[in-house]
């Protein structure tokens, strides 16, 4: 039995093959393909050895639905609204999204004021028809669009979240009139209130999924064609898979995939490890994602954004930053120093890959600074440390510094972008990041952990097993999850008990259906609820957890306030309201082990493998250098010290020790 996890990020795809027989691991990384993504993928299989014939389980992480956003490369689309409301994808919120720019223009829609059609037709906050729908006016709005060949059409109605009947009618002419076009109704996509973020995810969905379809089928015959029969499982934003099939109807969903299994990954190692709160930091080659697990969960929002487009969809609230090590570092018109958003990505990639880039990036900085070595590395990817010093200098030139002293304040600049994405979640929110550990991963992860831990006052920084394919293990540890959701506002105290069971037991059906479907059997199923609830008179909502058989009102209303002073200190008087029910369900599957060790016979002189001059906070260091695969257990190792392995190195500066635990993490803590 194969399973093979494949993440797709910016720079690299990287691969994790594991035999549920033997329990052994295998990895890949290969360069992205950007320009098809499935090509990269086909590379890390053959890196692997494996045949696809044998594959009997295969997730992916895949960045083609994200991509497509961000470069506004999707398909032409159009929607059909409510007549009166054709500007709301234009006006939304009125909300500056730079706030102390008085420049600041607004975001450029998906689809220009034109390709909003407004159709007749009129549903109440209750579902009530006031005015019906006018078949007349789809019908003519369905050929014209079937006249320019309209890829995609968003169907987004006042309160279809009530009763869809209008939307799904109005899906049943355009499918008619144009067979081939994607049609995405809001009340399929989002069947939840709040018209802008919900029309905005419609069309939001509607622009990615002819490109996603494309991919996903394109990939579905190229695996065939090898001899692979598995089910391609894509993960979600909300931090599980969901089959491709699934995906190609709603592909906003795999916005945030790559991130998102990272942090699945991390909840199960940090779990194995005795560590439930953690702060995770994944760094690639293009970008840090981080997150915050507390008592061995993390937290979810319905108020994500791909670029400037609000996508109202559940997901794991991670945020991003453009720092990873084909960040780019420049020297602009105002006399400042910047690092990142802008990567060199896979192609050309770091000037050090000797791919045709020349423009410093992080990962040159690390390579000037000793951190990196030049040559051939365990991945296969050779590092030219000349090329590196060539770049980093000639940016030194401009600013007036010496070459390292300018490739310290890279690295420097580059760790404040990634601590302050950390307080975004933990100190803007009320939590001292020094109460967790930091949990590092992705290729460039552990050679800044300690700076970042550093930075935020952190004693523990936890390296797991494999981090440069920790994205791609997460794939495969990530159950089957769904989303199910019910908009009812209702004041708790006026909402009879029964009502809201009556809720809940819709939900459940659905969720138990869809798990039914996917062949999972009723010990393989688990279910959560969670309610969207605020204060009556305020304007947004807290998650709240509450159990399957809570026995009253009154304790959801007690657990609402409990959340509400873990927030914000305390939890005034008042009534409080019910706006969504929700309902995860998790259909659980067989995971992996984590990496067994054998360390019988190691010794810290056999995991050494030389020294190399490594630059400390502006000091030349004679370093150790040793090879994690040959760490004894439990062992004390003092830097300054570099720990190397396929596709990573862990840093462990003068003042930290590290040592390695029996299920190959390497916690590095201060001496002091």
């Amino acid at each position: 039995m194969l399973w093979v996890g494949v993440d797709v990020g910016g720079t690299f795809t990287d691969l994790v093959l594991y035999d549920s027989a033997t329990r052994e691991i295998t990895l890949a990384k290969t360069a992205s393909t950007p320009a098809d993504q499935s090509e990269g993928m086909l590379t890390g299989l053959e890196a692997l050895g494996v045949d696809a014939a044998g594959l009997t389980r295969f997730a992916h992480g895949s960045t083609v639905a994200t991509n497509t956003a961000l470069e506004r490369s999707g398909a032409r689309i159009a929607a059909l609204v409510t007549k009166g409301h054709r500007d709301i994808f234009i006006t939304g919120r009125g909300n500056r999204t730079l706030m102390y720019n008085i420049k600041a223009t607004a975001p450029e829609p998906l689809l220009e004021r034109d390709r909003c059609f407004e159709i007749p037709e009129r549903i109440d906050v209750h579902g009530n028809v006031v005015v019906p729908l006018d078949v007349t006016a789809v019908e003519e709005a369905a050929r014209v669009l079937a006249k320019e060949n309209c890829e995609a059409v968003a169907v987004c109605y006042l309160h279809s979240y009530k009763t869809s009947e209008h939307e799904q009618r109005t899906a049943e002419i355009l499918g008619r009139v144009l067979p081939s076009a994607v049609i995405a109704t809001s009340s399929d996509v989002l069947p939840e209130y709040r018209e802008h973020e919900r029309f905005s995810t419609t069309a939001l969905n509607a622009y990615v999924a002819p490109r996603m379809q494309r991919y996903l089928g394109a990939l579905r015959k190229r695996l065939s064609e090898k001899g692979c029969s598995a089910e391609v499982a894509i993960m979600t934003s909300s931090g599980g898979t969901l089959p491709d099939k699934r995906i190609e109807a709603l592909p906003a969903l795999s916005m945030l995939s790559g991130p998102a299994a990272g942090v699945i990954a991390a909840q199960f190692v940090g779990e194995a490890s005795g560590f439930k709160n953690v702060i995770t930091c994944d760094m690639g080659g293009t970008s840090t994602d981080v997150c915050l697990i507390r008592d061995g969960s993390f937290a979810m929002t319905g108020m994500g954004r791909v670029g400037r487009y609000p996508v109202k969809f559940q997901q794991i609230d991670i945020k991003t930053v453009g720092a990873g090590g084909g960040s780019i570092a420049s020297y602009d018109a105002g006399s400042v120093l910047r690092v990142g958003p802008r990567s060199a990505g896979a192609v050309p990639g770091p000037a050090a890959y000797g791919r045709g880039g020349t423009e410093p990036t992080v990962t040159d900085a690390n390579v000037v600074l000793g951190r990196l070595p030049s040559g051939q590395q365990d991945s296969g990817l050779a590092l030219d440390g000349d090329l590196a010093l060539a770049a980093v200098a000639e940016l030194a030139g401009q600013v007036g510094l010496g070459t390292q002293a300018m490739a310290e304040g890279i690295k420097k600049i580059a760790v404040v972008n990634m601590t302050g994405a950390i307080k975004e979640i933990s100190v803007m929110q009320g939590l001292d990041p020094r109460d967790f550990a930091l949990m590092a991963y992705g290729g460039a992860g552990p050679l800044h952990a300690t700076a970042i831990a550093d930075e935020l006052g952190m004693g523990t920084v936890l390296v797991p097993p494999m981090p440069a394919n920790f994205s791609a293990f997460g794939l495969l540890v990530a159950d089957l999850r769904r989303e199910f959701a019910r908009t009812h506002v209702a004041a708790t105290a006026e909402l009879p008990e029964k009502n809201a069971r009556a809720v809940l037991d819709e939900l459940l059906a659905d969720g138990r259906s869809e798990l039914d479907a996917a062949g999972f059997p009723p010990d393989k199923q688990r279910f959560e609820v969670r309610l969207d609830m605020r204060y009556i008179g305020q304007a947004f909502e807290l998650s709240v957890a509450i159990p399957l058989d809570f026995t009253s009102m009154g304790e959801i209303d007690a657990a609402f306030r409990e959340v509400y002073a873990d927030r914000y200190g305390d939890a005034p008087d008042g009534g409080s309201e019910i706006v969504n029910f929700r309902l995860t369900a998790w259909g659980v599957t067989d995971k992996p082990s984590l990496p067994e060790l054998n360390t019988t016979g190691r010794a810290r002189d056999g995991a050494h493998v030389g020294v190399r001059n490594v630059v400390f906070d502006e000091r030349v260091i004679t370093t150790d250098i040793y090879r994690r695969g040959a760490l004894p257990l439990n062992e004390s190792i003092e830097g300054p010290a570099l720990i190397e392995e396929a596709s990573s190195v862990t840093v462990v500066p003068p003042d930290w020790l590290a040592r390695l635990t029996a299920n190959d993490c390497i916690v590095l803590e201060r001496k002091s």
